[in-house]
């Protein structure tokens, strides 16, 4: 119900702080209703937040060493931590204890940049090491395994090896659809792999990026921005990728950005950067060292300056989108997530029936029937019935991301590329609750 209430044409950008949660977090990622936030600790810890009521409700503890990234499935019964300490734990937040059941964990070999769900299935999981290394790891039954992504070396470079070493990833990422996944390199290039056979099907030179810090995507999935050690965010329009063959040919193309986004005046890096739920706003956390900064810039007004919002003295961290409405949670340095909302103008139309706001005096027209005299035992029971009609509250008229994928595929898409992502598919299924655990009181001497 109240998804519905939402219009789209409506959607604009956040401009004040409507709350603050002492989480101790270094970052902080909206779940894909909204409703809940996960904040990933250095402790090792996580903590699942209920917007709602303002209270942690899932603390997920199960890392010796600090949380690198944090990630949601597509209906947000699981939740996907990775650390420093080498390892990747899939959280099943279904249980009905506190901590939740770990569903899985995956160790490698060094510390962990970074992991992500497969849009489709959470049994498919991308992971990257710190050492530069991407991996695509399948807990499926059928298809389990771990699979290293390797960019292709052309003739030249194979000569070249021993002299100079590969480039490392620095950054990967699903697209929308999950379909491809998109690594950024520490020479400023963006590989593009086919996540079903895990071959490149693309290579993009971004000239005078540098290394690539971080992507995110606008949900069509044709338009993706960057973040790189020159200070600078880029937004591309991405080209059509050609289904893997035999052969494993791979499209070679320059990419040229749509929009360039940076801060002229203080030169400020970028820690993380953000879409709009509809793609026309860009939220970009400025790594200033002395205050919160949040730049917005509107997309759809040909990537124009439109704010930059203040979050005080504690700088800023992090970044992230909520999915549905115009509300960002930034995270500080001191490890306080603050939600960023739209204040809604005061309606006092909304206080009492009819009630109609007017810039001037206007002549009151009085109606035929308005001091008409009902009958009362009427009104009592057409008031009865209304106050017993049900009106639901909760209820969110999730978007479930098969259905989201199914929407955002283009002519020339490979059906087999979603049909084996669906195979073997997960348990989290639209409807589930998370179950409120109750906490025992320590008894009174």
């Amino acid at each position: 119900m109240n998804a519905s209430l939402l219009n789209p044409f409506n959607i604009t950008y956040p401009t004040a702080v409507q709350t603050s949660l002492p989480s101790q977090a270094s970052l902080a990622r909206f779940d894909p209703s909204g409703r809940f936030v996960a904040a990933g600790r250095s402790d090792g810890s996580a903590a699942i937040w209920d917007l709602e009521t303002h209270a942690a409700v899932r603390w997920l503890e199960g890392h010796v060493k600090g949380i690198t990234s944090v990630d949601w499935s597509q209906n947000s019964r699981f939740v996907l931590t990775s650390s420093k300490d080498w390892n990747v734990i899939v959280w099943d937040l279904a249980a009905d204890f506190d901590p939740p059941q770990r569903s899985s964990t995956i160790r490698f070999d060094a510390p962990v940049s970074s992991a992500s769900f497969h849009p489709r299935n959470s049994q498919i999981i991308l992971v990257l090491l710190s050492t530069g290394d991407a991996y695509l790891v399948d807990l499926r039954k059928h298809h389990r395994g771990r699979v290293e992504l390797e960019e292709v070396q052309e003739e030249s470079d194979e000569e070249g090896q021993m002299a100079s070493p590969r480039s490392a990833m620095t950054t990967a990422r699903f697209d929308p659809t999950g379909k491809h996944i998109f690594v950024g390199t520490s020479v400023g290039s963006i590989l593009v792999f086919n996540t079903r056979t895990k071959t490149m099907v693309g290579r993009h030179k971004v000239s005078g990026a540098g290394l690539m810090k971080g992507f995110d995507f606008a949900k069509s999935g044709r338009r993706l921005v960057t973040n790189s050690s020159d200070r600078v965010l880029r937004q591309f329009n991405l080209p059509t990728y050609p289904p893997p063959n035999a052969d494993r040919e791979y499209i070679e193309l320059e990419l040229e950005p749509t929009h360039r986004f940076s801060d002229p005046i203080n030169r400020n890096a970028w820690h993380a950067m953000s879409f709009s739920p509809d793609g026309e706003w860009l939220a970009g956390g400025a790594a200033d060292p002395a205050t919160h900064k949040i730049y917005i810039w509107d997309i759809s007004n040909d990537g124009q300056f439109a704010s930059a919002l203040d979050g005080g003295r504690e700088p800023l961290i992090h970044v992230h989108w909520h999915p549905r409405k115009p509300a960002i949670a930034s995270t500080t340095n001191q490890g306080n997530i603050l939600i960023w909302h739209c204040p809604a103008p005061e309606r006092w139309g909304a206080f009492a029936g009819g009630f109609e706001e007017v810039d001037e005096n206007v002549e009151y027209e009085e109606r035929e029937d308005e001091f008409d005299i009902e009958d009362e035992s009427e009104l009592a029971i057409r008031k009865m019935k209304q106050e017993e009609e049900e009106v639901d509250i909760d209820t969110t008229e999730d978007l479930d991301a098969s259905a989201l994928g199914d929407h955002l595929r283009v002519n020339g898409d490979n059906e087999e590329d979603y049909a084996w992502a669906d195979e073997e598919p997960d348990d989290d299924i639209r409807g589930w609750k998370m179950k409120t655990v109750m906490e025992d009181e320590p008894d009174m001497l």
